[in-house]
């Protein structure tokens, strides 16, 4: 009886750190608002990056990626709103981009505007060939699993510091989602940030 409890307390310890870390990753190097000032007000990007795809059709994580993009949409703003989805082929097959665009317009029946960056390979890409389509927006929001995505926006700010600047929350966070693998996507979140760590813990000004 009592193995079984102390195997539930560190279970349930185990969850409670995966959803702390996740949480804490998601509202890291982020504004409130951006240069719009208005939360609520002014254009909005949207950037959705892309997860390896080999097949014909969009995969689990970027299903889950396109949804969070999607409601992370400002909603009085959804008309003054880019998503815009990243990533390249892998082999011969359709890009990341455009599986992912696919799923959003047919399944979701997202009918807002919608921008493809189709040759990214890598997150460090995928940050450099949407810079263009960032350049008049107020408010920029990253989506992904919420290591990938602040790791994103450390590229971002290493890159075009200016744009940075407009950073704010998107919603890839969410209390309990996914809350099984959370603890691994920690652990796999810790390994990929572990060169970013100091810099990703920088506020932004």
């Amino acid at each position: 009886m009592r193995r079984r409890t102390g195997l539930a307390i560190a279970g349930a310890a185990t969850l409670a750190w995966g959803e702390w870390l996740n949480w804490r990753w998601s509202r890291a190097l982020v504004g409130s608002g951006g240069s719009g000032g208005n939360a609520g007000s002014g254009a909005e990007a949207v950037v959705v990056l892309g997860y390896r795809n080999p097949q014909a059709a969009a995969n689990v994580i970027n299903r889950w990626r396109v949804r969070a993009g999607i409601r992370s949409l400002t909603t009085d703003s959804a008309r003054a709103t880019r998503v815009i989805f990243t990533g390249g082929a892998i082999g011969n097959g359709a890009a990341e981009a455009q599986l992912m665009a696919d799923y959003a317009t047919s399944v979701l029946k997202f009918d807002g505007t919608v921008l493809l960056e189709d040759r990214s390979r890598t997150t460090w890409e995928n940050i450099t060939n949407v810079i263009p389509l960032l350049e008049d927006v107020d408010r920029i929001k990253i989506v992904s699993q919420p290591a990938h995505a602040l790791k994103a926006r450390v590229y971002l700010r290493r890159q075009r510091p200016d744009l940075a600047e407009s950073l704010v929350r998107g919603h890839d966070y969410r209390p309990g989602e996914w809350v099984v693998v959370k603890p691994l996507l920690a652990l796999y979140g810790l390994w990929t940030l572990r060169e970013l760590k100091a810099e990703a813990r920088k506020p932004l000004r």
